[in-house]
């Protein structure tokens, strides 16, 4: 990878939490670097080299789940902090796998240097460790999602998501990762979101997808929590 002096060193989860005279660090260090939409970042099972900060675009953190599926763990945007998962474990690996929604940009890191920057930058630690403890929160609330709730909640539940992370109630996403993202099939989540529809809770054409009635999705998820 070729480093890119085009970051600002204000957006990403690194540079927002270091101290000012650490950026000139961090500017030596990084590698900025374009995406395109379907590219894998880094993929389950490979060693984890360093942490990737999403400076612009979409990317879904996924894991294998069983031979042929996977589940997506999270939805990552523009500031967020991704290949945190395999820093400091003994084997090294990423336990999940990251892939381009759609053209981005990331700054990346190798793992010594991040060391490095939460030796020096206290408020940077601190921030991680917050991170690390809503994202286990998060995990948590997914599981019990995928047990106690029914399809149609975690359908609700997961466009909400979408909604929350595109900033807007209209987006793009295929049916297969929207399928991943509640836990269930594709064949599933076609006929819920057919369902959806009829009740006139959504709008669906191809890929695209608007939310109509956002409170009444809400209400759908509150009675299944």
């Amino acid at each position: 990878m070729k480093k890119n002096r085009a970051c600002d060193l204000k957006t990403c989860f690194l540079c927002q939490h270091a101290i000012p005279e650490w950026l000139a660090a961090v500017a030596s260090h990084r590698q900025h670097q374009p995406f395109k939409k379907g590219e894998i970042l880094f993929r389950e099972g490979d060693p984890a080299t360093g942490i990737y900060f999403l400076y612009d675009g979409k990317v879904k953190v996924h894991k294998q789940w069983g031979p042929d599926k996977e589940l997506i763990i999270r939805l990552a945007k523009k500031g967020d902090i991704l290949g945190h998962r395999g820093f400091g474990s003994e084997q090294r690996l990423y336990p999940v796998s990251a892939t381009a929604l759609e053209d981005g940009t990331y700054c990346y890191v190798d793992n010594a240097f991040f060391e490095a920057s939460l030796k020096v930058n206290p408020a940077l630690t601190y921030r991680l460790m917050q991170f690390y403890a809503a994202e286990l929160q998060e995990a948590e609330k997914k599981m019990r999602n995928l047990v106690h709730m029914d399809v149609k909640s975690r359908l609700a539940d997961a466009l909400l998501e979408i909604s929350r992370v595109y900033g807007h109630k209209q987006f793009t996403i295929n049916r297969q990762d929207l399928a991943s993202l509640a836990g269930t099939t594709y064949e599933t989540i076609y006929r819920m979101l057919q369902d959806f529809v009829q009740q006139r809770l959504i709008e669906a054409e191809g890929k695209s997808i608007t939310i109509l009635q956002e409170k009444k999705l809400q209400q759908l998820l509150a009675a299944a929590s």
